[in-house]
């Protein structure tokens, strides 16, 4: 029986990008649905970094970095810090759509994490989304779609609904909340207990 993960997330969080590795690992392990709902960090009208929190995001990042690479074997180049992700969340929501949901999140991250992209342009989120399998003009045209907006305003009500406030965070089995960058034995474990409880 599949274990349901819903999983809140953003596609500039760094912390995303180490659950998203964990969760690609535990499907090898485990049957999970995993589903992606879009949270922004960043939102439109969002008031600009203050100086200090901007300090202390670019100190603590070498510490991420280790991290990436000795826990989860990633190298992170990262693409251009405070920039708008709603139209990548939004091109989520259409490749969702059209079937291709994980190939499109996977390139994302990759794609900002990894290849230091600037997924807030829609040239380049366009390239990436015919690299994920969808078809380059309609997802373009998909961008500007009030559906997909909504479906993204609604996973953040959603998330507001539960209280969450901060990403990555993961339902799972619909009852197991876990919040953060947790380790992969605490993603583990809960994988087990909504086994448990399923059965």
């Amino acid at each position: 029986m599949s274990i349901k993960v819903d999983v809140w997330s953003d596609f500039v969080c760094p912390f995303c990008l180490l659950v998203a590795s964990s969760l690609e690992k535990l499907q090898k392990e485990y049957d999970l649905a995993v589903h992606w709902h879009s949270f922004e960090l960043r939102p439109a009208g969002a008031q600009p970094m203050p100086p200090e929190y901007l300090k202390r995001i670019l100190a603590g990042r070498p510490m991420l970095e280790r991290q990436a690479r000795e826990h989860y074997g990633i190298e992170i180049n990262s693409g251009p810090m405070g920039i708008n992700s709603r139209p990548a969340l939004i091109g989520e929501k259409y490749a969702q759509a059209q079937g291709q949901g994980k190939e499109y999140h996977d390139v994302l991250m990759k794609a900002y994490w990894q290849e230091a992209k600037s997924i807030d342009d829609p040239q380049i989120l366009q390239e990436l989304a015919v690299e994920a399998g969808l078809d380059g003009a309609q997802f373009r045209v998909a961008l500007t779609q009030p559906a997909y907006n909504a479906a993204v305003d609604a996973d953040v009500a959603l998330a507001h609904e539960y209280g969450l406030d901060a990403v990555p965070a993961m339902i799972f089995g619909e009852k197991f909340l876990v919040m953060g960058a947790q380790p992969y034995e605490v993603l583990r474990r809960a994988v087990e207990q909504a086994k448990k409880e399923a059965a």
